[in-house]
């Protein structure tokens, strides 16, 4: 599976800003999908992930924020960035992978596909 994460820019705090993440799998549906940040100096962090269709799951520090959604008949996953924060800066990656429990729908390793990232600036 690839993946091609875009959308990113710079914003100014307060802003928004919508990530799309494009699989080359047909059967994307199939698969549980989530974005990961990485701001420089620090380890890649959960943003979010959705599997099944519906079944999401935030990190505390984007809930009420950011909203992931996805159309599976075009294979392409969303990441709808509200209120952005100058702390929201970061490289943003999407990624997937198969079978994968509610549980650890955050830990990063857990997911086998990863896209390129796409930088998000967030000025105050």
């Amino acid at each position: 599976v690839q993946l091609q994460a875009s959308g990113g820019g710079l914003v100014q705090a307060g802003g928004s800003l919508r990530l799309s993440c494009a699989a080359s799998e047909r059967t994307f549906s199939n698969y549980a999908t989530g974005w990961f940040r990485q701001a420089p100096g620090k380890e890649r962090e959960f943003v979010g992930a959705i599997r099944n269709f519906a079944v999401t799951k935030y990190a505390n520090s984007v809930k009420g924020r950011f909203t992931i959604s996805r159309d599976n008949a075009k294979n392409t996953m969303y990441l709808q960035m509200n209120s952005l924060k100058p702390e929201d800066t970061a490289v943003y990656y999407c990624a997937a992978s198969l079978g994968l429990r509610s549980t650890v729908l955050g830990v990063p390793e857990e997911y086998r596909y990863w896209g390129q990232g796409t930088q998000v600036t967030v000025s105050s």
